[in-house]
């Protein structure tokens, strides 16, 4: 009764999934855990009944269902075979899955108990002989809100004596590091518990009352993904997600904490505006971004003419080129693809590309042009308010003690902040310089979608 997905394929790879594939779907990752097996046969029922048989036919049931819901389902054993506590709860958090399940069936010295339960880690119980680990334990109202919907799913379906809610320290439920259950399905000592567990019937009910409660639970794209459940930007992921403007990594996630690239926010930024009107949309001024070259507002008479040629620094004393070194010429520049560092097999590259020409995305002077690298809060800014076209602030005092009026980025982030689109890193800073994160970016573009800005 005793009693997660190498999935990455590089920075590259996640950047194209997370940016670059709007509508594609992105299945939550369940493991579904087979209680017992191979020399360990579990409970014996008084009709001769071995847990470990049970277990895993109700397992497989489940697991055919998740996967005809749009699951993406692993199963800690799929035959006979014997595998320890530590191992299973090794072998999830090596497919970097969503949620754990174990599925038992019971035993007691009281032949009249019968029912089911669901067992979960609770800190609020612990039990210092057997220490969770730490993401257990900050886990515990993840795991219990799924134990909770696991149990009404099994009850509604399959019936039976609801014997409620067990807060548990077996091993598999406090090792772990995601949500985690021990579904207890009947009890093999009551003798209409083990009946009932005989019939491929009931165990049809049981698995579809499991299946029931994960879906509850986490829906197949968990809104889309996995890892924003309980996120302060989640609502906002959710909207563009909806509108087609972001869309997750390998195994459903948003990864919401992690800094946002050159490329992808020049991709974003594509996906909300129409990046032609970069040149007449420049804000006052000029000014270095992350150490980018940024001309001066007025776009050139080539770029007028709709044929770019480059363009050169402003506000310096001597002139760079927009694609590198100061011997090449800017009419040589083109697009993204004058970059050294750039190709057309890069995935952004046509966004890129179009950002180049139309003089929203600026290159360095050593002739690169970094879209890989991360970007700065202040960068964001100053690319988004070039396109956004949003009234000036109207004050000669930046709204950040750390962005003063002679600061590069100043009228940007003024007139986002003027305009309810961007808050700062605390009342009074803006930290320009700190990478911007997926989910800052994504609240910035949904408020600004929802505004009356747009």
């Amino acid at each position: 009764m005793n009693r997660l997905k190498t999935k990455w394929l590089g920075a590259a790879l996640a950047a194209l999934c997370l940016w670059a594939a709007p509508g594609q779907a992105l299945a939550a990752t369940v493991v579904v855990d087979a209680g017992h097996g191979g020399s360990d046969p579990g409970a014996i029922g008084v009709n001769g009944l071995q847990e470990k048989v049970v277990n895993l036919d109700i397992s497989r049931k489940v697991r055919d269902l998740l996967m005809e819901r749009g699951y993406d389902v692993r199963m800690s054993r799929d035959s006979d075979i014997y595998l320890s506590l530590s191992e299973r709860v090794a072998y999830a958090k090596a497919q970097q899955a969503d949620l754990f399940v174990s599925i038992h069936a019971n035993s007691y010295s009281n032949p009249s108990t019968r029912g089911a339960m669901v067992l979960y880690y609770d800190d609020a119980y612990p039990q210092a002989s057997y220490p969770a680990s730490e993401e257990m334990r900050a886990l515990s109202s993840e795991s219990r809100e799924l134990a909770q919907r696991v149990l009404d799913g099994f009850l509604a379906s399959a019936g039976g004596t609801n014997r409620g809610l067990v807060p548990s320290a077996v091993y598999v439920v406090r090792m772990g590091n995601i949500p985690s259950i021990l579904v207890e399905t009947a009890f093999l000592s009551n003798a209409e518990d083990a009946a009932m567990l005989s019939t491929d019937s009931a165990r049809n009910l049981m698995a579809v009352g499991i299946a029931d409660g994960i879906e509850a639970y986490m829906p197949a794209a968990a809104d889309g993904f996995a890892d924003i459940r309980s996120h302060w930007a989640r609502e906002a992921i959710i909207r563009l997600k909806e509108q087609g403007i972001v869309d997750g990594s390998p195994g459903g996630r948003f990864e919401p904490a992690r800094a946002l690239t050159r490329a992808e926010w020049v991709t974003l930024l594509g996906r909300v505006f129409d990046l032609g009107s970069a040149n007449s949309a420049c804000p006052a001024g000029s000014g270095s971004v992350s150490g980018s070259v940024y001309e001066d507002c007025k776009p050139s008479s080539a770029a007028a003419n709709g044929n770019r040629t480059g363009g050169i620094s402003s506000g310096t004393s001597s002139a760079v080129p927009r694609g590198g070194s100061s011997s090449k010429s800017p009419a040589a520049v083109q697009g993204a693809a004058d970059f050294r560092d750039v190709t057309a097999k890069h995935w952004a590259f046509s966004q890129l590309d179009q950002a180049v020409k139309t003089g929203l995305l600026e290159g360095y002077p050593d002739g690169t042009l970094r879209p890989n690298q991360t970007v700065s809060r202040a960068e964001v800014a100053v690319l988004f308010e070039r396109l956004a076209q949003l009234p000036t602030a109207g004050t000669d005092t930046g709204p950040f003690r750390d962005t003063p009026a002679g600061h590069w980025a100043a009228p940007a982030i003024a007139a986002l902040k003027k305009s309810g689109l961007i808050d700062g890193a605390t009342a009074t800073s803006f930290a320009p310089d700190k990478s911007m994160t997926r989910a800052e970016a994504a609240t910035l573009l949904d408020r600004y979608m929802r505004s009356g800005s747009r």
